[in-house]
């Protein structure tokens, strides 16, 4: 048994389900609502990329650095598996601290602002802090991707740098990466936050 196995994670307002080659067509359409590929600040997949992409992160699990997940609302009649709506990832894995770090993610623009992105990060530290026993887990992020640092911030995570020229974005422009962590003694005050903020949206 590796130190993480594909597992499905249920919360509130999705599941997070094991990323699959099936989950191919949702994706697409997901990230077609929004067109979120046009993004400069972020990297999604364009529905002709798709399939390398859901290749990419699979290659990533076999090789135990990367856990990708497809993110799915729950359908509200049956409170089984919804539409498809992105991906989000554990990645970055170093199994001997252990750690990770929570990204790749992506929602399509109609779930954004919704619930969604709470509830998906909710469960991806619980299980990191509660079941995994990491001391620490990470974000990472474009500096001018205003609306994914504001987001991080929300969830109680400190900034701890930034990584000046860090990587290039798929049109070759160097970027800078900040760096926020959530810590374990703080994952405590982290979760009675989230479970405040899913409480309200009921």
């Amino acid at each position: 048994m590796t130190f993480l196995e594909p597992l499905t994670l249920t919360g509130r307002h999705v599941i997070l389900e094991p990323l699959h080659p099936d989950h191919h067509d949702g994706l697409v359409e997901a990230a077609q609502d929004g067109e979120l590929w046009k993004l400069w600040y972020t990297s999604v997949p364009s529905p002709g990329e798709m399939a390398d992409e859901i290749r990419r992160r699979l290659r990533l699990q076999e090789d135990g650095s990367m856990l990708p997940f497809t993110t799915r609302l729950i359908d509200r009649d049956t409170g089984g598996p919804g539409r498809i709506i992105g991906m989000t990832t554990y990645m970055n894995i170093d199994a001997g601290t252990p750690r990770v770090e929570i990204g790749s993610t992506w929602n399509a623009a109609s779930a954004q602002g919704s619930g969604t992105n709470p509830d998906s990060k909710f469960l991806l530290l619980r299980h990191a802090f509660e079941t995994l026993g990491c001391p620490a887990v990470e974000f990472r992020t474009h500096w001018l991707n205003h609306q994914s640092r504001e987001a991080i911030a929300r969830l109680g995570a400190k900034q701890d740098g930034v990584l000046r020229n860090h990587s290039r974005t798929r049109d070759g422009v160097l970027r800078d990466t900040v760096v926020f962590s959530i810590l374990e003694h703080e994952w405590s005050m982290v979760r009675a936050g989230l479970e405040y903020r899913l409480d309200r949206r009921g």
